[in-house]
């Protein structure tokens, strides 16, 4: 998505509530690679929201390393969030779904009212 999740949510995105504290540190902590390989995100705590941050790019155009994107999401069940998302850098607001296990996740993004979607899926590199 710009963050890696920007490009995952539009081009390609995209966490939790109380008795999934599991799974929650599973995916609020720790870095996960792009389904196509290209990128790597570090998701983690930024206020009452989660930030997805670029940390390794490896073909810097449009995106770059230490862009993020903002993540409003909330639990509907068990392995799945769904909520907003805010890329700062193109000022741009978007639909967010995430479906996570501890080492995989997909997500996905709309814009445009859900006219342009896109999913991406993702692998856990580390917890850290």
């Amino acid at each position: 998505m710009k963050v890696s999740f920007l490009a995952a949510a539009v081009s390609g995105v995209a966490l939790f509530a109380p008795g999934m504290a599991v799974a929650q540190a599973d995916i609020t902590s720790g870095t996960w690679m792009r389904g196509d390989g290209l990128a790597q995100v570090r998701v983690q705590r930024c206020g009452d929201a989660f930030c997805a941050i670029n940390v390794w790019v490896k073909n810097p155009g449009d995106e770059k390393v230490g862009d993020r994107l903002v993540l409003n999401v909330k639990p509907v069940k068990p392995g799945q969030m769904e909520g907003s998302a805010f890329d700062p850098k193109r000022n741009l607001r978007f639909s967010s779904k995430i479906t996570y296990s501890e080492n995989a996740m997909t997500t996905s993004g709309c814009v445009l009212g859900g006219l342009l979607c896109r999913s991406v899926s993702w692998n856990k590199v580390s917890s850290r």
